[in-house]
């Protein structure tokens, strides 16, 4: 049984993104730059932000973090996009969810360059990415299928099964895993006889919302047990995928913590090195 660490994956990955910056600016003379938004006062998505800006010191990267308050305005927080847009030393933008529920955030994420779309959160990057056209995808499902691709999980002609459907989860992860040859069926939390499609999988990625909605017994034997959720307990926190006795079932899994969060931030540092080496006409490997 193989316990597919991400916490281990990312910080192998950050030494080799050091280097990777290092190049940039001795290239350009300028250092990698990633712009955050906030939006608000909400707690819990400013110790996102400051984990992000922490992630980008890590690798020598800068950070901006945009400040607004509650109130703004759908138009105002576009005015500021694009802003970063045009700011030819920003090579990343992330607006971070959720924003205050008056403003239209489809429409302010739609403002984002393709370019500097390091978040993956545009229709024209998931519609590309779909394609299978260049085009940075969403982290949480990138970062998962990066974590699959080191620890050489076999994808190509498998069953996955795929519990959520969120925009920035469910919905591109399955496309990838569509991309990587997997027969892929869609689950939600709505779903009839939910348990009978998960025994059919060969890989099953959770990513409803709901803790602990799907169950061990339900893990096929060998299955590949990817847990994309999170939610916090007095013991540290469960996925949305049962963990009592999954060591014995799984063929590989997903701590939780400490499997896929820990790849959902490398990969929004990882895309911006790469926005970053393109802006610069630095060529690196696609797998990089």
């Amino acid at each position: 049984m193989i316990v597919l660490d991400g916490k281990a994956l990312a910080k192998q990955i950050e030494q080799d993104l050091r280097v990777r910056v290092d190049v940039i600016k001795e290239k350009t003379g300028r250092t990698p730059i990633l712009a955050t938004i906030l939006v608000g006062a909400d707690p819990a998505s400013a110790t996102y932000v400051r984990m992000k800006g922490n992630a980008c010191k890590r690798v020598g990267m800068d950070s901006i973090r945009v400040d607004m308050p509650h109130e703004t305005t759908t138009e105002q927080l576009k005015a500021k996009i694009q802003e970063l847009n045009d700011n030819q030393d920003v090579h990343g933008i992330l607006l971070q969810h959720p924003v205050p529920s008056h403003i239209d955030e489809r429409a302010c994420f739609e403002q984002i360059d393709l370019e500097k779309d390091v978040d993956g959160v545009t229709c024209l990057g998931f519609g590309r990415m779909s394609m299978g056209e260049s085009a940075f995808g969403s982290c949480t499902p990138q970062g998962i299928m990066h974590l699959l691709q080191h620890y050489n999980i076999e994808l190509s002609g498998k069953e996955a099964v795929v519990v959520g459907r969120s925009p920035i989860l469910g919905k591109p992860m399955a496309m990838m895993l569509l991309n990587a040859n997997c027969t892929v069926t869609m689950c939600h939390s709505r779903t009839q006889d939910l348990a009978e499609t998960v025994k059919r999988a060969d890989i099953v990625v959770g990513a409803v919302g709901v803790p602990e909605l799907i169950r061990t017994e339900w893990i096929k034997k060998g299955a590949v047990v990817v847990d994309a959720g999170f939610h916090p307990t007095d013991n540290g926190g469960v996925g949305d995928i049962q963990r009592l006795g999954m060591e014995e079932v799984a063929g590989a899994y997903t701590p939780v913590p400490g499997g896929v969060g820990p790849m959902t931030i490398n990969t929004l540092i990882r895309q911006t090195v790469m926005a970053a080496e393109k802006s610069a006409g630095i060529t690196v490997n696609a797998n990089s």
